[in-house]
């Protein structure tokens, strides 16, 4: 085993032992005052996260908590010792909907909580539910007192195991996305074996100067492993330089890359320096780069090769220090096969191949994705609560996602509007529904309006497909080749029209189409 990988290991080994202390930490909370739920959030900026919770949903480890929009937990914060909310009191309780193993969306009726303190300084915070009014009424201050130092001793006790290079590496990440102007910061968020397995590898080969090929489905999130790969190097405070290689007009890619000098082209006017000199000293991030000429492919290749470039129209030669890093959704060696990709820059590319797994191979991961995807629009929207009911998780769950995470974030988005326009005046929270999420819809491959509750069969000509004892995946997709033939039938043939009226783009309707084994135009426009 090498040094990288013993690291890596010891740092996963690290990750899960401190995640484990948070829990039992909350097991022993709840031993020492009943309630029906608990959960450790850590003061972030101006933000609260979860870090372990015991009696809540899952979806709950994917949301994160901005004080300012929570003033249960502003007051929480504010408070010396803590405090217990009246029962009829009237601030939005965040955990409304939240507690598990529960028939419906229910409503929290009793809650406390109280900060916790580290080193002198605000942690975060330790809080304490139950559904029923008045469990919390025996718990007096002493009582309180002893459980957050209970709590504080077992947090400073996972504080001092945690290793600090692991610490800074985290903020370096933050401090990178504030630097590349991002407001709310995304991570890769999981805990299915695929996403554990993934994270694992990312880790392995960050510290090291290998260059890195992502592959995976559209929307699977290619872009967060780079991120995170940058975020763990040592040239974490260096830039990371992003390229659309798909975006690159043919005639520009050369000039994008590797930049130029004044005249080397009609509208040259100026020298100019390409992506790999903005990125030198850090990463180059090349997206989509199965989209890139043979032409720019070659000249790729030298500088993967040398560390060295020119610039179109110069010609002298500069040396650059970039960490490369390129991800596809495309099957390379199948365009290798094909001559439009070259097998040379391949086998350069792809020294540390990491897959992305689908998002229907990563389990209860997409509930805990939902929760973050929630928490944007509810700050979005101004809505209160935005929860998802049991029925609805389950529909998630059972939903294939051919779109993978970005579909998913289109699905929760438009179904957060939908849900709001529904909002009952002075609600305590809004239910997302299966209707709002209109999952129907989407296997079709666009957004519609928000159907009715299901009826037993759907309406329309092809209402047959989800009889005759099919599963209902058989049926999903036989009702999916039945709606794209007639939609390429409808534009005869024209497959940007049809993804345009799917609502896809024309790159994911081709896959669908293969996928499904739907009949393509032989002339593809």
């Amino acid at each position: 085993m090498t040094t990288n990988s013993v690291s890596s290991t010891a740092n996963e080994a690290a990750a899960a032992t401190e995640a484990q202390r948070y829990r039992s930490l909350l097991a022993a909370a709840r031993g020492l005052v009943r309630c029906d739920a608990a959960a450790l959030l850590r003061l972030d900026g101006d933000v609260l996260r979860p870090l372990a919770v015991d009696g809540l949903s899952d979806e709950t480890l994917g949301r994160q908590f901005p004080v300012a929009s929570h003033p249960r937990f502003a007051r929480l914060l504010e408070s010396e010792r803590g405090l217990r909310f009246a029962h009829d009191c009237g601030l939005p309780d965040p955990y409304d909907g939240l507690v598990a193993g529960q028939p419906g969306i229910l409503p929290v009726h009793d809650c406390m909580g109280a900060p916790l303190r580290l080193r002198g300084a605000t942690w975060g915070l330790l809080t304490l539910d139950a559904l029923d009014a008045g469990t919390f009424e025996t718990v007096g201050p002493a009582q309180l007192d002893a459980l957050v130092a209970l709590v504080e001793t077992g947090i400073e006790a996972a504080h001092t195991i945690q290793e600090m290079e692991a610490r800074a590496m985290r903020e370096q990440a933050v401090a990178q996305a504030l630097r590349s102007g991002r407001g709310a910061t995304r991570e890769l968020l999981g805990s299915s074996p695929a996403m554990k397995q993934l994270c694992s590898e990312i880790d392995t080969v960050a510290v090291s100067d290998l260059t890195v090929l992502v592959l995976g489905e559209t929307g699977v999130g290619k872009d967060l492993v780079a991120q995170r790969l940058h975020a763990r190097s040592r040239r974490s405070d260096q830039p990371l330089v992003q390229v659309n290689c798909a975006a690159l007009p043919e005639t520009l890619a050369d000039s994008e890359l590797f930049g130029h000098k004044r005249g080397a082209f009609t509208g040259a006017v100026q020298d100019r320096n390409g992506k790999f000199e903005i990125a030198d000293g850090g990463t180059l991030f090349l997206d989509e780069v199965g989209e890139l000429p043979l032409t720019v492919q070659a000249k790729l290749l030298r500088v993967l090769q040398s560390g060295e470039l020119q610039r179109p129209g110069s010609d002298r030669t500069l040396k650059v220090d970039v960490r490369v890093i390129a991800a596809t959704n495309r099957d390379l060696p199948a365009a290798i096969a094909q001559g439009r990709f070259r097998a040379d820059l391949y086998h350069r590319l792809s020294v540390y191949p990491l897959v992305v797994p689908p998002l229907r191979e990563r389990g209860r991961d997409v509930v805990a994705l939902a929760g973050g995807f929630l928490e944007e629009n509810q700050h979005r929207l101004g809505a209160r609560n935005l929860r998802l009911s049991p029925a609805a998780k389950a529909a998630l769950l059972a939903h294939g996602w051919p779109g993978n995470v970005r579909e998913l974030e289109h699905v929760i988005s438009r179904a957060s509007l939908r849900a709001f326009r529904e909002q009952r005046r002075g609600a305590r929270w809004t239910a997302i529904e299966p209707h709002h999420l209109a999952l129907e819809a989407a296997a079709a491959g666009g957004p519609a309006a928000p159907p009715a509750p299901p009826a037993p069969a759907p309406a329309g000509q092809h209402a047959g497909v989800a009889s005759g004892g099919a599963t209902l995946r058989e049926a999903t997709e036989a009702f999916q080749r039945a709606w794209l033939a007639d939609a390429l039938a409808r534009h005869r043939g024209h497959v940007a029209n049809a993804a345009r009226e799917a609502g896809i783009d024309r790159s994911n309707f081709h896959r669908t189409l293969r996928k499904l084994g739907v009949p393509r135009p032989e002339s593809t426009p």
